[in-house]
């Protein structure tokens, strides 16, 4: 790898773009890195990355662009703006978008890419800012075998876990469909754990009856929404830290959207989306998606 861009330094995208840099570091290579947030860059630059002033200068010469961006209105004004990516990128470049946005964007941005004899994969990640930190994520990659296979190269660089769910934008919907079942998850598990408590049971032994129970699952084993049952998750941080609310109802909205479109039927996808729409207009959008339990408190009644 020669010179690798990577454009936006949020909450996800700057743990990515340091384990890129380690990376390059150590095989010769070099990261530009763009924001329209300063100290995001200055954050990397002060690592050894270099300053790009503009989104023309961050990708001109670049042989790789990753691009972590909040949303698609985002990814299509990056990529495809009269001045976006794809106007100054050259041919043969690949390009790497780890947002997490809606299928058709990505096969809009894969189309035009594909028209300038480029490669373009979507490959939305999960396992949230830790992940990110750790260098442990999951890619879910949409794009052909010959993306895919160039595009591992970089990615493993950031993640634990690479697959290849098939053509451009079936990242995007593996990845809605994962995130839909952690929606409906953390929903139930949320709704069982306070049926529990309001019958006098302790949360932290009902967990453990239930861990090893038939009602076992992610959120029961590794990010217990009731405060003080496990240590180092955002239930025990004032839900601070971890994957925001208002970002689950993001993705569940994508689902319900994809849903439409293929018209499945999704009713737990759909009321998961309106208990935590409800949950964030109370004003708990920044606190992390497992505060959706402090909406079934009987304290927290009116």
């Amino acid at each position: 790898m020669s010179k690798v861009t990577f454009i936006g330094l949020g909450n996800m995208g700057s743990p990515m773009a340091k384990n890129l840099l380690n990376a390059l570091k150590k095989e010769g290579g070099s990261l530009e890195v763009y924001d329209l947030n300063p100290t995001a860059i200055d954050e990397l630059t002060a690592l050894g990355a270099t300053r790009a002033n503009s989104l023309h200068q961050a990708v001109d010469g670049a042989s790789i662009v990753v691009t972590m961006l909040p949303a698609g209105q985002h990814v299509q004004s990056v990529y495809l703006a009269k001045d976006g990516v794809l106007a100054h990128v050259a041919k043969g470049t690949l390009l790497i978008d780890s947002s997490t946005i809606d299928p058709q964007t990505a096969r809009q941005v894969a189309e035009q890419a594909t028209q300038q004899d480029l490669l373009f994969v979507d490959a939305p990640v999960s396992g949230g800012v830790a992940g990110a930190a750790a260098g442990t994520l999951t890619f879910i990659v949409g794009g052909s075998e010959q993306g895919f296979t160039q595009a591992k190269n970089v990615l493993q660089h950031m993640g634990k876990n690479i697959f290849h769910a098939g053509e451009a934008g079936a990242g995007q919907v593996a990845k809605i469909c994962n995130n839909m079942m952690l929606g409906i998850l953390m929903s139930g598990t949320c709704e069982a754990l306070n049926l529990g408590i309001d019958n006098g049971l302790d949360p932290k032994v009902l967990s453990d009856i239930m861990l090893q129970s038939s009602g076992r699952n992610w959120a029961l084993e590794l990010y217990n929404p009731c405060p003080g049952v496990m240590k180092n998750v955002p239930a025990s941080n004032g839900y601070q830290g971890g994957f925001m609310s208002q970002l689950m109802e993001k993705d569940l909205g994508l689902a319900m959207q994809a849903a439409v479109a293929s018209q499945t039927s999704t009713p737990m996808g759909g009321v998961a989306r309106n208990l935590f729409c409800l949950h964030n207009r109370q004003g708990n959008g920044e606190k992390d998606f497992s505060s959706l339990f402090e909406s079934y408190l009987k304290r927290l009644e009116s």
